[in-house]
C-alpha cells in the first residue's frame, strides 16, 4: 500500500484513512493527517540532537533583546515563504544566544507543517564521519555519508568553522557547499565566528573557513547576527544562586 493511502488509520474523520481530503477547496489535496505522519517520520530521520528536540520557534524568547527578536522574525518569515526562496541563512553570534535553537525551529516547521525533508549535522561530527570513512575497517564509504548531505532539500550545518581549519577540512566543506549552491539547495548555517570580532586577535569566520568559502556564503545566505548574553551562563548563575539560598 502506498504512503499516501496508509499514512493514518481509519480514525481520521476527514480522509477515512485514504490520506486525501477530497472535499478540500479547489479539489483533492493531502489530508492534514498525512502531512502530520510524514513530518514525524522526517523529524525522526533528520538527526536533530536530543538536546535540541524541544526547540521550536514558539519557545524561542526574543522579547528582551533586539537582535534576538529580529532573528526570530527572520526565521519566521523564512518558513512562511518557503519554498519560494533562493537563499539560506547564516546565524552568527557568540555562544548561548540561540543560533542552533532557531535553526532547529526552522526545520521542525518545514518538516512537520510542510513535509520538507531536512537534515541536521554538527560541522565537527560531519568532518569526523568523513575522516572515519577512510579507515579500511569502516563500514561506511565517504559518498554514503556525503550523499544525503549533498542532496537534502534543506541542510542545517551547525557550528561552522568549529573544526581545526586544515586544508583538507576547508577543501571538503567547500566541495559540499559548492555542490549545494550549484544545485540550488537551501543551507542554514550557525557559527560562533564573526566577521568583525569584538576582541582584537579573535579569529574571524574567514580565518576558519577560508576566503573562497566565506565569499560563497555571502551569495547563498542572508547573515543574521545575534548579539546577546550567553543564555547558558544565566542558567548556571541562577542554579548556583538557588543552591546557595
Amino acid at each position: 500500500m502506498s504512503e499516501l493511502t496508509s499514512i493514518k488509520s481509519e480514525s481520521c474523520s476527514i480522509c477515512q484513512g485514504t490520506g486525501w481530503d477530497v472535499a478540500a477547496a479547489g479539489g483533492a489535496r493531502r489530508c492534514h493527517c498525512a502531512l502530520d505522519s510524514r513530518g514525524v517520520r522526517l523529524l525522526e530521520k533528520a538527526g536533530v540532537p536530543k538536546r535540541y528536540e524541544s526547540c521550536d520557534l514558539n519557545n524561542y524568547d526574543g522579547r528582551h533583546c533586539e537582535s534576538q527578536g529580529k532573528a526570530k522574525m527572520v526565521a519566521t518569515k523564512f518558513v512562511e515563504d518557503f519554498p519560494v526562496i533562493d537563499v539560506g541563512l547564516l546565524f552568527l553570534g557568540p555562544c548561548g544566544v540561540g543560533k542552533t535553537h532557531l535553526a532547529v525551529g526552522i526545520i521542525k516547521v518545514l518538516m512537520l507543517e510542510k513535509g520538507i525533508p531536512c537534515l541536521f549535522y554538527d560541522f565537527r561530527e560531519l568532518i569526523r564521519e568523513i575522516q572515519n570513512s577512510y579507515n579500511p575497517t569502516a563500514q561506511t564509504s565517504e559518498m554514503k555519508i556525503l550523499t544525503p548531505v549533498l542532496e537534502s532539500p534543506v541542510l542545517v550545518l551547525d557550528e561552522l568553522g568549529a573544526a581545526k581549519p586544515t586544508h583538507w577540512v576547508t577543501d571538503t566543506i567547500t566541495y559540499v557547499i559548492n555542490r549545494r549552491y550549484n544545485d540550488k539547495r537551501i543551507t542554514i548555517f550557525t557559527s560562533n565566528f564573526l566577521d568583525n570580532p569584538a576582541e582584537r586577535g579573535d579569529e574571524t569566520l574567514t580565518d576558519r573557513v577560508g576566503i573562497r568559502l566565506r565569499s560563497r556564503l555571502y551569495e547563498m545566505c542572508h547573515d543574521v547576527i545575534i548579539s546577546a548574553d550567553d543564555f547558558r551562563k544565566k542558567v548556571r548563575w541562577k542554579s548556583a544562586k538557588f543552591a546557595l539560598e
